[in-house]
């Protein structure tokens, strides 16, 4: 069975559709403190992974964290952050386009928050507010902990909607 091809004005659409949503969450729906984001941000993100696959998410990421940074400022505009929305979004697509199994979803989530959250977001962080990187580690690590696993367990409830999802598309 092969997958059907969706039109890029489709994939447009449904890529600007995920990232509006992502800034909702992001940007009014979320826990933000200085150095720690508590929410459900990740959602749509993981969504454009599993079914636009890994470049397309990552630029949904990408154009979410700019204009949600443009309209909506929480602090100085960092191009870091934008880098790491990428590439979160992109390790979600590349674990999770072909296949929403646990191991996937283990590792997607690993990727998301040691590389994503842990390394850079915390060298972000450490650059823009000049905080040693060693001392906003442990606050750090604890919101990766924790998200991880909400994440772990919310993309496996939505694992089980992407059948319905990709015929919606």
């Amino acid at each position: 069975m092969s997958e059907k091809r969706i039109s890029t004005t489709h994939k447009l659409v449904l890529m600007a559709m995920l990232a509006a949503t992502q800034i909702v969450l992001s940007r009014f729906l979320s826990i933000n403190l200085w150095n720690l984001k508590i929410g459900f941000s990740f959602v749509p993100i993981a969504v454009a992974g599993m079914l636009l696959g890994p470049i397309s998410a990552g630029l949904t990421g990408a154009v979410a964290d700019l204009v949600g940074a443009t309209l909506f400022p929480s602090g100085a505009f960092f191009p870091g952050f934008t880098l790491t929305a990428f590439l979160t979004a992109f390790g979600y697509g590349f674990f999770l386009q072909k296949k929403q199994n646990l191991p996937n979803i283990l590792a997607a989530v690993l990727f998301s928050e040691i590389i994503g959250s842990i390394l850079l977001n915390t060298l972000w962080i450490s650059i823009l507010y000049g905080t040693p990187f060693i001392a906003l580690l442990p606050a750090r690590i604890t919101q990766a902990v924790g998200m991880g696993i909400v994440e772990v367990i919310v993309i496996r409830l939505l694992a089980n909607e992407v059948p319905q999802l990709k015929k919606a598309v």
